[in-house]
């Protein structure tokens, strides 16, 4: 602990920095201080936290700013997290609400609302499983020569596909697609439901096979998808307003689009034992997330599927603000999947 008097002019100068961008001088520091001080001895107090460095003078004549490492300290020590308003948290509770039941759609609304709550770029991933397996597959009629294909795996993964078909889905049909499913698909992990098992299916499918096929091809593409994982971005433009970033930022977008190595740092935090983790500057591994706040969170569900959520901005984001956000966001996806019975840890 570096004291209260210290501890004081560090966080005026965190929290006008956040604020305004802008460095602070000694003079306006008096001013904020709740206690009468004298500007040599702010000055004083400035130095000596520059030399344990946590402040840092861009300009000869100008007022300090904090360095990368004294964001560290300021959430760790003297943050004052701001809560929700009750009309706040009911909105977030909304919003997941409606696809509470479908594990990816509500990771999905939980990035859109945390870029649009945090004004930083949000990020989920569900991390591939080679294990995860068919458990079910539905076929609902859309008329038209169209029907909707459902496929749910046995770790809580649902994907669907409306398919063109060439025949009427009637009895016959639907009693041949079902005793397939149930033959050769149910219980087949995700990843062996290839070009190879669809052939297979051919001597039990008679006439029908040409019928059939449109159908079982797109359960492929279904299961083929669902065994990959998924890692989805929202909110990257919200990084181009965040003016700490400098030219950084274009870097920055780089590795979002191309996302291989924000997805080898998701894969390995969800891995290791932390379930949250909040990543400020240096202690990013990866080079372009080094002027960059990153929040994360670990969901543990249905037969230990892994998923990860969480935010990426500036350094000089609102902590205070932000952060509350954030953790009640993760926590009510945690409630929600609860409640459908998955397994969070």
């Amino acid at each position: 602990m570096i004291g209260e008097r210290r501890s004081a002019i560090l966080q005026l100068i965190i929290d006008y920095y956040i604020k305004t961008g802008e460095p602070i001088g000694s003079k306006t520091l008096c001013q904020l201080l709740p206690y009468p001080v004298s500007s040599a001895t702010i000055r004083n107090e400035m130095a000596y936290l520059s030399g344990i460095g946590f402040l840092e003078q861009r300009h000869t004549s100008g007022g300090r700013v904090p360095t990368k490492n004294s964001y560290r300290y300021y959430v760790d020590n003297l943050m004052q997290p701001k809560g929700l308003a009750p009309y706040e948290k009911q909105r977030i509770d909304e919003i997941l609400s409606i696809n509470a039941s479908d594990t990816e759609r509500l990771l999905s609304d939980a990035a859109n609302l945390l870029a649009e709550e945090t004004g930083c770029a949000a990020f989920y991933s569900t991390v591939k499983d080679p294990l995860d397996c068919v458990q079910g597959v539905e076929l609902i009629p859309a008329g038209g020569g169209k029907a909707m294909l459902v496929m749910l795996s046995v770790g809580g993964k649902i994907k669907s596909s409306l398919c063109r078909l060439k025949c009427n889905v009637d009895d016959e049909f639907k009693a041949l697609f079902y005793k397939t499913i149930n033959d050769y698909f149910v219980g087949v992990p995700l990843s062996d439901i290839d070009l190879s098992l669809l052939q297979s299916t051919a001597p039990s499918l008679g006439m029908r096979v040409f019928d059939m096929l449109p159908i079982l091809s797109s359960l492929c593409s279904l299961c083929r998808e669902a065994s990959s994982g998924t890692l989805a971005i929202t909110g990257e433009t919200n990084l181009l307003s965040q003016e700490e970033l400098g030219d950084s930022v274009y870097n920055l977008l780089t590795l979002l689009a191309e996302k291989k190595k924000l997805n080898l740092l998701l894969t390995e935090f969800a891995n290791r034992g932390r379930d949250k983790a909040l990543l400020l500057g240096e202690e990013n591994p990866v080079y372009e997330l080094k002027n960059t706040a990153m929040a994360a969170a670990k969901f543990k569900y249905a037969n230990d599927q892994i998923a990860t959520l969480g935010i990426i901005g500036s350094l000089r984001i609102d902590y205070s603000s932000i952060l509350p956000r954030v953790d009640y966001i993760i926590n009510t996806v945690s409630n929600y999947l609860k409640e459908g019975g998955i397994k969070y840890e």
